[in-house]
Parts: C-alpha cells; sequence; structure tokens
C-alpha cells in the first residue's frame, strides 16, 4: 500500500508532468479550479487547485473531502502512484470504477484529453 508521502509525491510529479505538457493536455490542465483526491484507502484527502497548468496541494485532511471540489477524484495510493509511473491507464482505470473522476459537463470535456 502506497504511503501518504508517496502519494504526495506523485501528485507533484503529475503537477511537473501536467506543466511540461504541450498541446491539447496544455490547454485541458490550464483550467482553474478547485480540486480534491480522496485516496480510499489511506482515507485522507489532498485538497488544493488546479491552476496555470500545475496541481498545487494546500491542505490534507483525513477522511473525504469535507467541501466539494470542481474536480473530484478518488483512487487508492497504489493505483494513482501507478497512474503517474505510467504503469495504469487512467481511462481504463476510470472506465473499470478503479478511479472515480467527477466535474462539471464542460470541465469533463476538456479533461478528456487528458484520457
Amino acid at each position: 500500500m502506497a504511503t501518504m508521502a508517496e502519494c504526495r509525491s506523485a501528485l507533484d510529479r503529475l503537477s511537473d508532468n501536467l506543466a511540461g505538457a504541450d498541446g491539447d493536455v496544455r490547454d485541458a490542465a490550464a483550467l482553474d479550479r478547485s480540486l480534491s483526491c480522496h485516496i480510499k484507502d489511506l482515507d485522507v484527502t489532498f485538497t488544493g487547485r488546479l491552476a496555470d497548468g500545475r496541481i498545487r496541494v494546500l491542505d490534507t485532511v483525513d477522511g473525504p473531502p469535507q467541501k466539494k471540489a470542481e474536480i473530484r477524484l478518488a483512487m487508492t495510493g497504489d493505483d494513482l502512484v501507478a497512474m503517474v509511473n505510467g504503469d495504469l491507464n487512467f481511462a481504463r482505470a476510470w472506465g473499470s470504477g478503479r478511479v472515480r473522476l467527477e466535474a462539471g459537463f464542460r470541465d469533463l470535456l476538456r479533461l478528456r484529453s487528458l484520457l
């Protein structure tokens, strides 16, 4: 099971990957939205913002998100680490229910290029 430090590191690497992206991925990451990522097996939520093409983690709270972020992710720590490392395809994990992504319809349309 991935640790909280490994999950935080994976989010930082994901942020770096988004910041260095080009084309459609860069456009999709250019949103300015509140973001939460609930790590189900650790029962912890990282909260922050997706802004300027980066994920900025602002807080870590126990349990599920206390406030409804505009973009909400939920998964296990192992799945987060595997996705960032390129060992797990996000679209397949989302389609199979291993990863949950919730956002407004327009945001989902923009974020689809990240899949």
